[in-house]
């Protein structure tokens, strides 16, 4: 990463830190572009270079966990079924970052809860993620995915997650411990992927005529 690279990513970050510290000590509606972009010492024009809009702010991991997923669509072996790699790309994400644990997550969620445009923006960003995911596994996987059985796979997949991160994140506790969330999350989505499991590991063992 380039000396540029690293000062736009502090940057980010220092805006994220600021907006978190804001949006809980003063509220969401209270806060504006221009306390964050003072908090974090830019100007409010500059904000802009960063991030769209305040809800834009809350999420500044997703692009991340799109790539990871696609990632690791891109690098599968031969013998990786489209859960594996799912799940696989949900643990790299983990080990690379604690986002899903953090004081920011937590606040998140309240948010999505109390606040219609945050919960709006929330639902268009993973309903872009999955198609964008889903359309990806169906091209890696021809044989064993159409269009629609790779959106249910990876509605499971995104399902899973959220649904464990809703509860998990009502427990201000587990914010001191990101590696028991990413472990009970791992867990979600191994049980919400199990049927896809079973079913890749037979194909593994029934391969279609004219393949084996």
């Amino acid at each position: 990463m380039s000396l540029r690279d690293r000062k736009r990513a502090r940057t980010r970050q220092t805006l994220v830190d600021a907006a978190t510290e804001l949006f809980e000590r003063n509220g969401y509606d209270e806060t504006t572009i221009a306390d964050i972009a003072a908090a974090a010492d830019i100007g409010t024009r500059t904000f802009f270079s960063y991030f769209a809009s305040k809800e834009e702010l809350l999420f500044p991991e997703s692009d991340a966990r799109v790539r990871a997923a696609i990632e690791g669509i891109e690098s599968r072996g031969p013998d990786d079924g489209p859960a594996e790699v799912l799940l696989r790309a949900l643990h790299k994400v983990g080990d690379d970052n604690d986002d899903m644990a953090s004081r920011l997550a937590a606040l998140r969620l309240r948010l999505v809860r109390t606040v219609p445009a945050v919960r709006g923006r929330m639902l268009q960003i993973q309903l872009d993620a999955q198609r964008e995911i889903a359309r990806n596994l169906a091209a890696a996987f021809p044989e064993r995915l159409d269009e629609v059985s790779a959106a249910a796979l990876t509605g499971a997949f995104v399902g899973a997650v959220t649904g464990a991160l809703q509860v998990l994140l009502d427990d201000l506790d587990q914010l001191g411990d990101p590696a028991a969330v990413q472990v009970a999350v791992r867990r979600a989505t191994d049980v919400a992927l199990t049927p896809w499991l079973r079913a890749s590991a037979w194909t593994v063992d029934h391969p279609p005529r004219g393949t084996a």
